[in-house]
C-alpha cells in the first residue's frame, strides 16, 4: 500500500506552532472559556481531559485538517473491513473482529469469521467451567487452585496486566477461593523456579500460549514445567494432559508436547500477538474473571470500536489521542511520554503499552519501504503513582527535558481503605495541575517572604523553586475499574495507535525488528557448546563469548 501522507509543515500547522510557542498553559486555561466543553470527551465509563495539552481551537482545527488529509476515515474502514493492512506480512489485522456480538458479521478473504471466533470463546468457556467448578481435575483427582500462564510478549503483556487490574473483581472458585494466577515469561530459569516453589503439582494448571508452539523462551519454559510435574506424578504422561493446556494452532506439536489437542485454543493470522488478548490468548483472564468477566472485557471493547468507526473526529477519542501525540512529538519536540497510573491496580499498564507502542510504532520505513521523514515510536515508560513523585517527578517538573504526561485515575475505590483513595487522586489533580502552572519566580518568593526567611535567602532559593510549568499532560479517569472499562481503555489505546501508524504511513502490524537478535541467539547458542572457533563474530562478540563459555560450563 502506498500513502500520499500529509505534510507536518503545512502554513496552517506551522502558524499554530508558532503561536503555541509563545502562549502558556497557565494563558490558555485562564483565557479559553470553552476549552473544557471542547477539550473532555467521555465514553464507555472513561473521561478523557485534552484541557492541558498546549492547543487551542485554532490549533485543534489544524490537526484535524492533517487528519483529513492522512485519510484517518479510510484507513479505519480499511481495517474494518478486513484488508491487508499489515502490508508485510500481506495480512489483515482485525483484532475487532474478535469482540463483535454473536450476530455480527465480518469477512476477511471472503471468509465471514464471527462464527470461528465464537467457537473458540464457546470451548474457552467449557474449560472455565469445568476448571471453576472442579470437574477438570489434577492427576490426584483435586480441584486446580493455581493457574501458570507460559508465554512471553504479546502472550503474557495482556493476560498479566488485566488479571492484576482486576483481581478485586475475582470471583470465588469451587473452593470458595479466587484462583491464584502466575505468569512466567522471562526464559531466566529463576523466574519460573520462583513460581513452581509456590505452587502445588496436584491442583495446578500450565496454559503454555504460543502460536507456532515454537517460541524459544516459551518452550523451554514449558518443557522445565513438564519435567518438574512428571517429577511428581511418577512419570505417568497422563498427567500431562490433565495439567497442561494450549493456545496455538500446530496441533501436531501440542499433542507431542503431550497435551490433549481438545485443550488446545486456536486463533488467526490476523491476530497480531501485542493485540491477541481479546482471543484465546486470554484464557488467564476468563479462568480468573470467569466467561462472564471476560465477555465484558471483550464488551467494553466493543463499545470503544463503535465510538472510534462512528463518532465524528471532533469528538472522537483514539483520533484526538493520536493527534496529540503528533503534536506533542513532532511538533513541540518531545521524544517520549510518561504513563501514570493513579492505581496500584494498573501498575503493569506502562509495560503493557510500553511493547504496544513501541513494537508497533518503532519503525523507520514508510509501507513502501522509503525513509520516513518524521520522528516516529515515542518512547513510552513510566510507573504507578505515588510511587513516581517520590523517584523521577522531579525531573518532570523542573529537568531540562520536558515529556508529555499520560495521568490515569479511577473514580471508585475497590478495597477497604476507602479513606485512602481520596489522598490518592487528590495527587493526581495536583501533579496535573503543578506541571501545567509551574510556579514562576515571584510566586516562590511571596510564599517564602510568607514563612518569614531573610529576603537574602528567598533571592538565594527563589530560582531552585521556581517551576517552569506549561508542561502538557492528559488526565484519563475511569469511573470504576471492571472488565467493561478496561476492555475500552485497551481498545482506545489500540486504535490510536493504528492511527498514529497512518499519520506517519507506517505498519503498525509487523515487528521484523525483534527478529535480528532471536536469529543471532541462536548462532551465540551453538557456540556455547562449539570447541572450534564456531560462527563468525565480530571481535567484541568473540571476546564475550571466550569470557562466558568456561564459566557456563564450569559446575
Amino acid at each position: 500500500m502506498t500513502q500520499s501522507l500529509p505534510t507536518l509543515h503545512s502554513p496552517n500547522l506551522m502558524a499554530a506552532l508558532a503561536r503555541m510557542q509563545s502562549i502558556s498553559l497557565r494563558d490558555l486555561l485562564e483565557t479559553d472559556p470553552k476549552r473544557v466543553e471542547r477539550d473532555v470527551v467521555e465514553v464507555a465509563g472513561l473521561r478523557l481531559d485534552w484541557t492541558r495539552q498546549r492547543l487551542d481551537a485554532a490549533a485543534w482545527d489544524a490537526l484535524h485538517a492533517l487528519a483529513d488529509e492522512a485519510g484517518v476515515w479510510s484507513a479505519l474502514e480499511r481495517q474494518r473491513a478486513g484488508a491487508h493492512v499489515n502490508t508485510t506480512e500481506d495480512r489483515a489485522a482485525l483484532h475487532m473482529a474478535l469482540r463483535l456480538p454473536r450476530s455480527a458479521r465480518c469477512v476477511i478473504d471472503g471468509h465471514d469469521v464471527v462464527e470461528d471466533v465464537h467457537e473458540v470463546l464457546d470451548a474457552m468457556a467449557g474449560l472455565v467451567e469445568r476448571v471453576r467448578t472442579g470437574v477438570h481435575t489434577g492427576y490426584s483427582g483435586r480441584a486446580i487452585r493455581s493457574v501458570v500462564n507460559i508465554g512471553i510478549g504479546g502472550s503474557d503483556l495482556g493476560p498479566r496486566m488485566v488479571c492484576r487490574a482486576l483481581q478485586p473483581m475475582a470471583p470465588d472458585a469451587v473452593d470458595g477461593r479466587p484462583l491464584e494466577m502466575h505468569f512466567v515469561s522471562n526464559v531466566d530459569g529463576a523466574a519460573l523456579d520462583a513460581v513452581l516453589r509456590t505452587v502445588d503439582p496436584e491442583t495446578t494448571l500450565f496454559i503454555v500460549a504460543s502460536k507456532t508452539f515454537g517460541t524459544q523462551e516459551t518452550l523451554t519454559n514449558a518443557r522445565s514445567a513438564r519435567t518438574w510435574l512428571l517429577g511428581h506424578a511418577g512419570g505417568d504422561p497422563e498427567a500431562v494432559a490433565r495439567h497442561f493446556v494450549a493456545v496455538s494452532t500446530h496441533a501436531g506439536r501440542v499433542a507431542e508436547f503431550g497435551i490433549d489437542t481438545r485443550n488446545m485454543f486456536g486463533f488467526w493470522d490476523w491476530v497480531g500477538g501485542r493485540y491477541s488478548v481479546w482471543s484465546a490468548i486470554g484464557l488467564p483472564i476468563a479462568l480468573y474473571l470467569g466467561m462472564d468477566g471476560f465477555r465484558a472485557f471483550l464488551a467494553g471493547a466493543h463499545a470503544m470500536d463503535r465510538h472510534v468507526l462512528e463518532t465524528p473526529a471532533r469528538g472522537n477519542a483514539a483520533i484526538r489521542m493520536a493527534l496529540v501525540d503528533v503534536w506533542n512529538h513532532n511538533l513541540l519536540g518531545a521524544c517520549a511520554r510518561v504513563v501514570l497510573p493513579y492505581d496500584e491496580r494498573l501498575k503493569l499498564l506502562p509495560a503493557y503499552l510500553q511493547q504496544a507502542e513501541m513494537e508497533s510504532l518503532g519503525k523507520g520505513v514508510r509501507h513502501d519501504g522509503t525513509p520516513v521523514a518524521e520522528q516516529t515510536g515515542p518512547l513510552v515508560w513510566g510507573a504507578v503513582g505515588t510511587d513516581g513523585q517520590h523517584a523521577f517527578y522531579q525531573l518532570l517538573h523542573q529537568g531540562t527535558r520536558w515529556e508529555p504526561t499520560e495521568f490515569v485515575g479511577v473514580a471508585r475505590a475497590e478495597h477497604a481503605l476507602p479513606e485512602h483513595h481520596p489522598i490518592l487522586l487528590a495527587n493526581l489533580v495536583a501533579q496535573a495541575e503543578a506541571l501545567a502552572l509551574g510556579k514562576t519566580a515571584d510566586e516562590a518568593s511571596r510564599e517564602m517572604a510568607a514563612e518569614g526567611l531573610p529576603s537574602e535567602v528567598v533571592a538565594r532559593l527563589a530560582p531552585h523553586r521556581t517551576f517552569p510549568g506549561n508542561r502538557p499532560s492528559t488526565v484519563i479517569l475511569l469511573e470504576r475499574l471492571d472488565p467493561a472499562a478496561l476492555g475500552a481503555l485497551v481498545a482506545l489505546y489500540e486504535h490510536k495507535i493504528y492511527l498514529l501508524a497512518t499519520l506517519w504511513g507506517i505498519n503498525a502490524f509487523d515487528q521484523w525488528g525483534v527478529e535480528l537478535g532471536k536469529q543471532l541467539a541462536g548462532r551465540v547458542l551453538e557456540d556455547f557448546s562449539t570447541v572450534g572457533a564456531g560462527h563468525p563474530h565480530d571481535p567484541a562478540t568473540t571476546a564475550t563469548l571466550a569470557w562466558l563459555r568456561p564459566r557456563l560450563t564450569r559446575s
